[in-house]
């Protein structure tokens, strides 16, 4: 098991501090990253704590996965390794009306 943990289902107002705080109950808290919007800075309801020892990190999920936290129910497992690639949104830059060559050239004649 890792000593990284995801926390889910947060209040809006929870802060890195809180975090720090709550988990620190269950044991030493080496990192708590809270995640937020890059437009607006506001949290997105997760964040990331990372424990000192994957003992303390089994005791937090024991401890506080379905507490209740600000009213809201918190999810606390261990975290999974980000994945590459794929995923979000794609943005699309300029026009589709766009006119290409044909044939076996691919439209690159030379006359």
């Amino acid at each position: 098991m890792g000593s990284k943990l995801y926390v889910g289902n947060l209040s809006f107002n929870t802060t890195e501090s809180d975090l720090k705080s709550l988990f620190g109950a269950a044991g030493s808290v080496s990192e708590a990253a809270l995640v937020t919007d890059r437009e607006t800075g506001n949290s997105r309801g997760f964040a990331f704590v990372t424990m000192s020892s994957d003992a303390e990190a089994q005791a937090a999920i024991s401890q506080f996965s379905g507490k209740d936290v600000d009213g809201r129910s918190l999810t606390v497992n261990e975290a999974r390794p980000r994945e590459e690639g794929g995923g979000g949104a794609r943005k699309s830059f300029g026009g589709g009306n766009r006119s290409g060559g044909g044939g076996r050239d691919g439209g690159n004649r030379r006359y």
